[in-house]
This record gives C-alpha cells, structure tokens and sequence, in this order.
C-alpha cells in the first residue's frame, strides 16, 4: 500500500529536502501534496485522501498550530497522523500541540529521523488498520 503524503512549511527547499528523505526511506509513496501554509494545506485535506502530514508551525496565513487545531475539530481529519517539522523552541506552544500530533522533529534533522519517525507513525496505524479488516 502506497501512503498519500501532504507536506505542509513555507519553504520550497524544505519541502523538497523533506520530499527527498521520504523517497530515500524505503517507504512506499503514492501522492504527494504540498502547501505553504496551513489553508493550502486544509485545502488539500478536504480535496485528496491523505494518509499522514507532516507540517511546520511558523508560517504565514495559517501557521501549522492553527492547521492542526482545524484538522482535530474535523471528524474526518482529526484521526490523520501529524508529524510537526519545525524549528519552534517555544515549550509552551509545543507543549499546546503535543497530544494533537504523532511526533515532533527540531530542524535542522538528519534523513533518518524523519525515516524513524515516519515508520514509528505508520507502522503503528497499519498495525491497527489490519486488525480491523481481517481480525487477525
């Protein structure tokens, strides 16, 4: 099964660099989707079936904080795992997101932390996923 990914941070190149890492892991990707900020990235929520999002916190419009706040008060977004990529040092505002979210990375990061943090994430909701269906 391939994962719809939707990356959301005002930087171009951080979007690629953090596009490249997925690619690099070993995980199987099926669409990926980007936005610049947190509306382009609820737009692309409500448009596409989106498997996991990984967000930044500090950026224009909307930033990620008020992203995740919206997609939490959503019955239909509010199950889809979050990882905040981010420079935020704020431990008020991280602690204000930490139960909303899977994981929380401090850029600058190395590839395999987004590679280890990403499987942590789907192994766990796959797991889940084929209890469900099959009952094994």
């Amino acid at each position: 099964m391939a994962y719809n990914i939707l990356i959301v941070d005002d930087s171009s190149v951080m979007r690629s660099m953090i596009l490249k890492t997925m690619r690099l892991s070993g995980l199987p990707i099926g669409e990926v989707y980007e936005g610049a900020h947190g509306k382009e990235g609820l737009e692309a929520l409500n448009n596409h079936w989106i498997d996991i999002v990984l967000v930044d916190i500090n950026m224009p419009v909307m930033n990620g904080e008020e992203m995740i706040d919206n997609m939490h008060q959503n019955t239909d977004l509010k199950d889809i795992p979050i990882i905040v990529i981010s420079t935020e040092g704020s431990s008020t505002r991280i602690n204000r997101i930490q139960y909303k979210v899977s994981g929380f990375i401090r850029k600058p990061f190395a590839p395999e932390t987004i590679r280890d943090m990403v499987f942590e994430v789907m192994n766990t909701t796959e797991k889940n996923k084929g209890e469900d269906s099959d009952g094994s």
